[in-house]
């Protein structure tokens, strides 16, 4: 019997989950799904420049799991690109990190940061010292919706 999937820490959900070739009616194409982790691991890999080993402990799985899963993101991208296919963002087996948000009160600048990143010195825009925490949900949060994916570990999907 096969192991059960480790499952996968994802820390951004893309607002466009869908991309087709211009020109081509969407009743004529073919879609590739590309999972919400594997969207994941082009993100950290190709985008953030990660070494695997600093993208698969981002994500919480072993360095050749990350292999895998960029492997796999790598080829349905190209099959998309090549064949003229839809690419479709959704699915898989994942759980949101939450990200912990900061204000300055001096220039009103916000921005996120990772969970256990320790806290910032000085605000990056201005280098003001005077920053705060918004207060808002701690921890690691789970995505519901449409196309998101299984939750991990037994939480159930409410409708």
């Amino acid at each position: 019997m096969a192991r059960p999937r480790n499952c996968r820490r994802v820390g951004f959900i893309p607002e466009s989950n869908y991309f087709k070739p211009r020109g081509v009616p969407l009743s004529m194409l073919e879609d590739v799904i590309l999972t919400v982790d594997e969207f994941e691991a082009i993100r950290l890999a190709d985008l953030e420049n990660l070494y695997q080993e600093q993208a698969a402990e981002k994500m919480k799985v072993s360095r050749p799991t990350f292999g895998r899963i960029i492997d796999s993101a790598h080829q349905k991208v190209a099959e998309a690109l090549v064949t003229g296919k839809a690419l479709k963002i959704e699915g898989g087996e994942f759980e949101m990190a939450v990200m912990r948000k900061f204000v300055c009160y001096d220039c009103n600048h916000t921005w996120q940061m990772d969970y256990g990143t320790g806290r910032p010195e000085n605000c990056p825009s201005c280098k003001s010292g005077n920053i705060h925490r918004v207060q808002q949900g701690r921890g690691y949060g789970r995505v519901f919706g449409k196309g998101q994916g299984r939750v991990c570990r037994g939480v159930q999907q409410k409708q």
